[in-house]
């Protein structure tokens, strides 16, 4: 039997990033540097207003307050994207709106709602502050400055940074694409009319692809397939051309003529283990790629048919490696030590997973409350859980109180 330690580590050694290319700026997001993002220039290329209102030398507004009104006359208008700057004479103003740049001389802004709005000339109650109201040369990002570094996820305001930087192209680790096959001659599509007396409504595959999509990779649910062994292997054939990772659930039964068992059996490095660990006792992991007529090797997992074995399996194993393979360097989920409020029992020589919920602060500690039967968790406790409670390999049992590892599943 493997231990879950030992069944990881091969997991990990089998998998790294997906090879970096150049996409467009649009297809980055999600994606994580491959290399540290250097700004070409200055951001921004030139003093800029960062308020609608008048440039001025904020010496020129000494002795303007309350009792003393001071009035400048304005001798331009100025819009973004002015194609050459102004040189601002002495005692006088330019309006200017937001984003426009600053005429050489300027070094201040006088917001527009504390002047009277003056088209010739303008008034202001109170003197210039050298800086105000202006973003300096330089000060979003200085040319040369890496300004995003390796490994960084790009979201919405990385992309926001690019953009402003003028990249319409970036060089990341694209999302790896996960190919899911679900197994069985009893499954049968959510929904459908035609289901047959006995028929198991498929939820490994929906389930699944809305887990590869929160792990950051990009889903690509085949559908259901029969317990044929030439469905399987012609549609491994069809199907690794796009994957990056194949996830096969179904079909691990220790019976003989199982379709999954004996299709990966003779397939590259796919080899079938105990892992020692409840729910999701049987895996299949390896490498296929020759075999099936392709030019590279492919990491594939086959896990159990049952839906809580299999996304608890996923948890442990599947989204560690399309974490490493995205190019994250968290890859594992957020953990806290919780209290247990009441006891259960664990089998020896596995490590049980439970759902549970736990609830509590930094400050004030952590309580784990294990939802239904903690020796056959439902889907429905799964669908309620928040977090994961996880016993070790040499516990038989949890006491109330006793401290708890909990891996969180949501916040």
């Amino acid at each position: 039997m493997r231990s879950v330690q030992d069944h990881l580590a091969a997991v990990l050694a089998a998998v790294g990033p997906v090879a970096p290319l150049d996409v467009a700026l649009h297809d980055a997001v999600g994606c994580v540097l491959a290399a540290d993002l250097v700004a070409p220039r200055d951001l921004p290329a030139s003093a800029v207003a960062a308020r609608d209102g008048y440039a001025l030398a904020a010496h020129d507004t000494a002795g303007a307050d309350d009792e003393q009104e001071l009035t400048l006359p304005v001798a331009h208008d100025v819009r973004p994207g002015a194609p050459s700057r102004l040189r601002l004479a002495p005692g006088q103003s330019v309006r200017v709106a937001s984003g426009a740049p600053l005429p050489v001389g300027a070094d201040a802004v006088v917001a527009l709602e504390e002047t009277d709005r003056g088209s010739v000339r303008f008034a202001l109650q109170r003197a210039a502050v050298a800086g105000q109201h202006v973003r300096a040369v330089g000060s979003d990002a200085h040319a040369g400055e890496a300004v995003l570094t390796a490994g960084t996820r790009l979201g919405a305001r990385q992309i926001a940074l690019a953009a402003a930087l003028g990249f319409g192209r970036l060089h990341v680790h694209p999302t790896p694409r996960v190919v899911l096959l679900s197994v069985g001659d009893e499954l049968a599509e959510p929904g459908s009319s035609r289901a047959q007396d006995g028929a198991v409504f498929e939820a490994d595959g929906h389930a699944l692809d809305a887990a590869v999509r929160d792990a950051g990779a990009t889903p690509v649910r085949v559908g259901i397939l029969p317990d044929d062994r030439g469905s399987l292997r012609e549609a491994l054939e069809d199907q690794l051309v796009r994957a990056d990772l194949v996830v096969i659930t179904g079909g691990l039964s220790e019976l003989a003529g199982d379709t999954v068992k004996d299709v990966l059996a003779t397939l590259g490095t796919v080899r079938l283990d105990h892992v020692a660990m409840t729910p999701g006792f049987r895996h299949g992991f390896g490498t296929v790629g020759s075999e099936l007529g392709e030019d590279r090797s492919v990491p594939i997992f086959a896990l159990q048919g049952d839906p809580v074995a299999a996304q608890v399996s996923f948890e442990v194993f599947v989204r560690p490696a399309l974490r490493a393979m995205a190019g994250h360097t968290e890859l594992y989920r957020p953990s806290v030590a919780a209290h247990a409020s009441h006891g259960w029992t664990s089998p020896a020589g596995l490590r049980q997973f439970v759902p549970a919920t736990v609830l509590g602060t930094p400050d004030e500690g952590y309580r784990v409350t294990v939802l239904g039967d903690p020796a056959a968790p439902t889907i429905s406790a799964l669908a309620h859980a928040n977090a994961l409670a996880v016993v070790g390999e040499q516990d038989t049992t949890v006491r109330a109180g006793q401290v708890v590892h909990c891996l969180v599943l949501e916040g």
